[in-house]
């Protein structure tokens, strides 16, 4: 397993980090907890010590499931949890957002679920418009103050909004976010490249990044022009189901289509490669796998020990360069 410092911080996490949504089972009412406890232990067996997860992923049943597969890892792994997001299906006007009150009480909800004296990276999942940014990181200060947050952080905020929470707590003496998450791949490189990533650079701001395959359409099983296979999130019924044809243009395709050539050259499938690039990013500390099976793990596992050469990285880069507005997670 590869390691490095998140960010200017000290605290030490892998390359891989393991996101615990479990979208295809926790989400379900037929959840398989098994399979995903098995899933858990793949991955910190593998060297993976970073753990990403959210009281918004099935409103709490996430934490929960952590729980069980940590008894007695817990002090071996770094984890993450958010707030923000509703925690549940019809919210109360305190049910969502990052007010004092809705963080200070999340997060001991977070930390009952988890099992858990302390979170270790505490993250803002989204902005909240309607909430003083002083009085969101009042809260979290209070709480790095108690011991019960270790590092804090924020999720799919833009880059001002970044520069205006650091800004806030450096006037105000107050504990200041270490990381920022946000989705970035090969697929959408217009979130992150234009302006968070100068931002991150400059202040020392770690970077974490989700859905690196854009939600498999890098893994080679997709292609432009071909029916949709069944049982993903693209066909029938499913999250993005009759938004394949927008998501895989031409541009897109040629990407997949070098992933292919790529991975057959090296022995790497297309996944592997899609995750190798983002790998190689300089100022990306951590990749956030979406596993639902032990197998998931094991063929992300392939990522890690080589590296793209020069051409390769070439024809990626002019592959993927021209930036398309367009998010999917």
């Amino acid at each position: 397993m590869e390691y490095n410092a998140l960010g200017k911080s000290g605290l030490k996490v892998s390359r891989l980090c393991l996101g615990a949504a479990f979208r295809a089972s926790l989400f379900k009412a037929d959840y398989d907890e098994d399979a995903c406890i098995r899933t858990m232990h793949r991955a910190l067996d593998a060297g993976i010590n970073f753990i990403d997860t959210a009281n918004y992923y099935s409103y709490g049943r996430s934490e929960e499931m952590l729980a069980k597969a940590l008894r007695g890892k817990r002090d071996d792994v770094v984890l993450a949890t958010k707030v923000c997001a509703q925690v549940k299906d019809d919210p109360g006007p305190n049910d969502t957002g990052l007010s004092r009150y809705h963080i200070l009480r999340e997060c001991e909800r977070s930390l009952r679920r988890l099992g858990t004296d302390h979170i270790d990276l505490y993250l803002l999942h989204t902005p909240d418009e309607t909430t003083p940014i002083e009085e969101t990181l009042r809260a979290l200060d209070d709480l790095v103050r108690q011991g019960k947050v270790r590092y804090i952080g924020c999720c799919n905020f833009a880059a001002w909004q970044v520069v205006q929470a650091l800004w806030c707590s450096d006037v105000r003496n107050l504990n200041a976010f270490v990381s920022i998450q946000n989705q970035y791949s090969l697929l959408n490189r217009w979130e992150l490249e234009p302006e968070l990533l100068p931002v991150c650079r400059e202040y020392g701001l770690g970077i974490t990044t989700y859905s690196p395959l854009a939600v498999g359409l890098l893994t080679g099983r997709f292609r432009r022009g071909q029916p949709v296979p069944p049982g993903t999130p693209w066909s029938d019924g499913e999250p993005h189901a009759g938004q394949f044809e927008q998501a895989m243009t031409e541009q897109a395709d040629a990407v997949v289509h070098c992933l292919i050539e790529i991975g057959a050259a090296r022995g790497k499938t297309p996944a592997q490669v899609a995750l190798r690039w983002l790998l190689d990013q300089p100022d990306v500390n951590a990749v956030i796998l979406g596993p639902d099976l032990p197998s998931h793990v094991d063929e992300a596992l392939g990522a890690l020990g080589w590296q793209l050469d020069t051409d390769e990285w070439a024809i990626l880069d002019a592959l993927s360069a021209a930036p398309a507005p367009r998010k999917f997670a």
